[in-house]
């Protein structure tokens, strides 16, 4: 399984790619917009410091729109990945962008028609939402099962990247699941490392450690 980080802050970003785990970056506009940034030089910056995929957001809700844009976006960086909505001009738009060899991601997916849909117009990643599904108790895990099943079922290449990964466990349930991609904000990545009895160890380790030395 690889991570991307949903986020569009910089720091976060740095301090994931430190850890050496990081794969990518998913943002929107809503996090672009949280760091006061102009938009592009936000962009290019987490390309930067990512080194791999970064999915970004188109604003037009119209097919030809968003082609425009993504074909705009993908003169950019080699690492942009243009995401759009999984609509009905979303998929017009997805299969646009695929055909000039641009990849893509379809997110706002909340069902397993829609992932068939978008498999079939060639996307590169499809986003199923787990947590707002959860919210509106929905199983959201669940439609990661049905979309890994259904994709083998038909050898499709697009790649099932879980979002809306709320906790920890959410992390564990997608990749047992088959979740090729996990995208989560800065803390859940953080908490995946902490554990109680590491923490006890460690301290006696370090208490022996002291014992010994003397």
């Amino acid at each position: 399984m690889r991570f991307f980080i949903d986020t569009a802050n910089l720091t976060e970003i740095r301090e994931a790619a430190a850890l050496g785990i990081l794969d990518g970056v998913t943002t929107n506009p809503t996090l672009v917009a949280k760091e006061g940034k102009p938009f592009k030089e936000t962009i290019l910056e987490i390309c930067k410091i990512a080194g791999g995929p970064v999915s970004v957001e188109v604003i037009a809700t119209d097919a030809g729109g968003m082609c425009r844009e993504g074909q705009d976006y993908a003169q950019w960086n080699e690492h942009v990945v243009v995401k759009l909505p999984t609509t009905r001009d979303g998929v017009k738009a997805c299969k646009c962008l695929t055909g000039q060899g641009i990849k893509v991601n379809m997110t706002l997916c909340f069902s397993p028609n829609q992932a068939l849909l978008v498999a079939k117009a060639g996307a590169t990643y499809v986003s199923p939402f787990v947590g707002r599904l959860d919210d509106i108790s929905h199983n959201g895990m669940e439609l990661i099962r049905q979309i890994i099943q259904i994709y083998r079922n038909y050898d499709y290449k697009t790649q099932v990247l879980a979002a809306s990964l709320r906790h920890p466990l959410h992390v564990v349930d997608a990749a047992l699941a088959g979740a090729h991609v996990a995208t989560l904000p800065f803390k859940v990545l953080d908490q995946m490392f902490n554990h109680p009895l590491t923490d006890k160890g460690l301290a006696q380790f370090l208490k022996d450690w002291e014992k010994a030395k003397s």
